[in-house]
């Protein structure tokens, strides 16, 4: 006796039906069905009332591993049919193929997507574009409506199927790696249903499988097949830890024919799973029914050409292709194609859609985009009560509930007040998770901003549940499944700061600070991969800021930012040694990167001297300086790369004394004479740019220093005139580094130079802005007034002395 292999496409209404008369004229002892051999145990899950399509999602985490899998079933399954009807005659029902967490699947988001190896996919699409030539038919689906789905049953559907799967899979073809190991789980639960004697065994696989597994069961012991544990390779270095407790299993969520269908990338899927459930559920004349009068009125809802005319002409020509086309009665592409000639009256800029897999391609027609999604379908489907469901499930239901949170409408915190801090970082929680239907509409940037109210736009869109179900994977609690969903975005940044910058700021906001003490050390080794000085110094400054006065988040001290910043400050100063030209659009993120390097030195140097206080930073502030006084000395240097390395160290003077400056062999203590002398060495052009980055980093020292004034009024009297005329822009552009009194300040010693103290500062400060248009003036007026009201939103009442006077400096 010989088991009845059953070879299907995966969700054809016409393989569905064979399946289903197949048992219930077999009566099999058992009924064996490719699925995720994992959730045997729990296959009446799947008898409880859902509305389909329901999906068995499993998954494998652990650390940097990640992997989910989705085996959908929809009414027109054969897997689905293969259930239910084994169970109405008795059947003893098991689930065959490997755990849809296993490597073989690693690669592939959808169990039955059966992608196989190159060689395989060639041989397959020869065999398949010789039939559609022969056959002349456009495209895969078609030539499988046009073989399978005309309305064929009996003997001779099971021939044409098998000759059809055969001609795919020639004997000898091995299959991949993944499919072979695969078929081997496979045909061992054949050996194993065969060895028990108890009447036949009907199996039930993707047809590329069938004459493998025909061959292969043979021979092998009929043992009871252990269903497989996942092992991670464990760390043979104690360097180097073993990875976190594995996390695996498999859930059933709700899926949509959305998801379903082929043209949305579903691999093996079919094509439209609404238009094959009507074929289903109605036959091919009921489903055309259905599909027509679905699409006029999407149609005429969208204001597309739809009339009463334009029906009668589609008909006429799906009836008459399906004559030429030798159909019994109009299919799919039949009908399809005669809604393309009828009603698309221009030329097309993309192919129709259904002669290709895939996403739709731009350009296509919008009646078509419109009949298209109609035939998806909208279908949403729902678990039964009491399906079991991931412990996150229950654990956000009480947080929610814990917090007052009702996932409605618009919600508004004050991030001020502990309840609503609280709230917000359950809410920050579930966005790093990604639920649907939980969105920010309005709140500060970064974490520190003096932003202090949030705006949350909340939901619970039909996506929510299967999401919070598949998001299951990441942890039992919602700390720790954010946790370990934000450690997996922060390895995926792999050292790049921007977004490892983000995803701290998103701990900051979750409230996330304890990360993994391997995170920690592969964060180390992979921010020392960062190229650009220009993004890693001006965030590491973002972080210090956290580091240092994140107490309200829960962030200061944190481990996981104290590595980072160790570690991107030194790789900061790696950067910075060449000389290198910069960019304009960089400038300001390179004079930034340097207050960012200026403000970690001095706190490191504070806490050193200190010795109370905040732990001072494991980094070397005399190679920081050594560092800037090299690229300050460097004349191929950028102008504003040299001023601002000069400006660092002049701003630290008062700091250097700790670290041996005036000592013989210590660092040398920058002076004012220094900053002159190397803006005398300028060109005209560059005068500026080198100015810039002194008064960047050093605005503070130089602005109070009437020496400084005499300088470099001194300097600008000797420029020509035609000097004079190419340094001013960049002149200008420093200048604007001052802030109004500074400037007021630095005007008022300029007027002392030249004995005009009869005179106003706005002589001076009014020369610097006298181009100054009067939308710049509202902008400028805007941002002061934003200023203040952040200032009184903390409950700092500050007004300006003289109410112009920000408009006139």
């Amino acid at each position: 006796m010989l088991p009845h292999i059953i070879g299907v496409r995966h969700h054809s209404p016409a393989c569905a039906r064979r399946v289903a008369q197949r048992i219930r004229a077999l009566r099999p002892a058992y009924v064996l069905i490719e699925g995720p051999a994992d959730f045997n145990a729990r296959l009446d899950e799947l008898a409880l009332p859902h509305r389909l399509p329901v999906a068995i999602y499993s998954y494998l985490s652990a650390d940097e591993t990640h992997r989910g899998s989705w085996s959908p079933l929809a009414e027109h399954s054969p897997e689905w049919q293969a259930l239910a009807v084994g169970r109405e005659v008795g059947a003893q029902l098991r689930f065959i193929d490997l755990p849809a967490w296993h490597e073989a699947f690693s690669h592939t988001e959808n169990r039955y997507a059966d992608v196989a190896d190159a060689e395989h996919e060639r041989r397959a699409e020869a065999y398949e574009e010789a039939l559609t030539e022969a056959l002349s038919v456009q495209g895969r689906d078609a030539l499988w409506d046009h073989l399978f789905e005309d309305g064929t049953e009996g003997e001779a559907l099971d021939q044409r199927l098998d000759t059809y799967f055969d001609h795919l899979r020639p004997a000898g073809d091995p299959g991949s790696l993944g499919n072979q190991a695969r078929e081997q789980m496979m045909a061992r639960w054949i050996a194993w249903a065969m060895a028990q004697r108890r009447g036949p065994v009907l199996v039930v696989c993707g047809g590329y499988h069938a004459p493998a597994l025909a061959r292969l069961w043979q021979g092998l012991p009929g043992e009871l097949p252990d269903t497989p544990q996942p092992q991670l390779p464990s760390s043979s270095s104690p360097d180097q830890p073993a990875q976190a407790p594995l996390r695996f299993g498999s859930y059933l969520v709700p899926y949509t024919f959305k998801r379903l269908d082929a043209f949305a990338g579903y691999a093996s899927g079919m094509p439209s799973p609404a238009y094959y459930q009507w074929v289903w559920a109605h036959g091919a004349q009921g489903a055309a029914a259905l599909a027509l009068a679905r699409v006029m009125q999407r149609l005429r809802e969208k204001k597309l050409p739809a009339s009463t005319a334009d029906l009668m002409a589609v008909h006429l020509r799906a009836q008459g292709l399906a004559r030429l086309r030798g159909h019994a009665q109009p299919l799919r592409c039949d009908w399809l194609d005669g809604l393309a000639g009828a009603l698309v009256k221009t030329a097309l800029d993309a192919p129709l859609p259904w002669t290709y897999r895939g996403p739709m391609r731009p350009g296509t027609d919008p009646v078509l985009v419109q009949a298209m999604d109609v035939l998806a379908g909208d279908v949403v489907g729902q678990l039964a009560p009491g399906t079991p469901q991931p412990p996150l499930v229950q654990a956000v239901r009480t947080e929610l509930e814990a917090m007052d949170i009702t996932l409605r409408g618009a919600l508004q915190l004050d991030l001020l007040q502990d309840t609503d801090r609280a709230r917000s970082r359950v809410l920050h929680r579930l966005r790093i998770l990604g639920l649907p239907g939980i969105t920010r509409s309005r709140g500060p940037k970064q974490a520190l901003s003096g932003e202090r109210t949030e705006v949350w736009q909340l939901g619970e869109p039909f996506e929510q549940q299967a999401a919070l179900i598949e998001a299951g994977a990441w942890g039992a609690t919602l700390v720790d499944a954010a946790r370990a969903r934000l450690e997996d975005d922060l390895r995926r940044a792999n050292g790049r700061i921007l977004p490892l910058a983000e995803g701290l700021n998103q701990a900051a906001w979750a409230g996330l600070a304890a990360l993994s003490d391997r995170l920690l050390r592969e964060l180390q080794s992979a921010i020392a991969r960062e190229p650009h000085f220009e993004a890693l110094a001006p965030a590491l400054g973002l972080l210090h800021t956290l580091l240092r006065h994140g107490q309200m988040l829960g962030m200061a001290d944190a481990p996981v930012l104290r590595v980072v910043i160790e570690a991107g400050f030194d790789r900061a100063l790696w950067l910075l040694e060449p000389a290198a030209a910069i960019a304009p659009a960089d400038v300001d993120e390179h004079l930034q990167g340097h207050i960012a390097l200026r403000r970690i030195v001095a706190d490191t140097v504070a806490a050193l001297a200190d010795g109370t206080g905040d732990a001072p930073l494991n980094i070397e502030p005399a190679r920081a300086l050594a560092v800037w006084q090299r690229k300050a000395a460097d004349p191929g240097a950028a102008p504003v790369s040299r001023g601002a390395a000069l400006g660092a160290s002049m701003s630290l003077s008062s700091l250097l004394a700790p670290l041996g400056a005036g000592r013989a062999g210590g660092p040398h203590t920058p002076s004012i004479e220094d900053a002159m002398h190397l803006l005398r060495a300028m060109p005209a052009p560059v005068l500026g740019d080198a100015l810039t980055g002194l008064l960047a980093l050093a605005r503070e020292t130089l602005s109070s220093e009437p020496a400084f004034a005499a300088g470099m009024d001194r300097l600008v009297q000797a420029l020509d005139n035609a000097d004079f005329v190419q340094a001013l822009p960049s002149l200008r552009a420093a200048f604007a580094w001052l802030p109004p009194q500074e400037r007021g300040a630095l005007a008022d010693q300029v007027l002392v130079l030249h004995d005009a103290t009869t005179l106003s500062r706005r002589a001076l400060t009014q020369q610097f802005t006298a181009q100054t248009s009067s939308e710049e003036w509202a902008a400028a007026n805007a941002a002061e007034t934003a200023a203040l009201e952040v200032l009184r939103a903390w409950g700092i009442a500050l007004e300006p002395e003289d109410p112009g006077s920000l408009k006139t400096h």
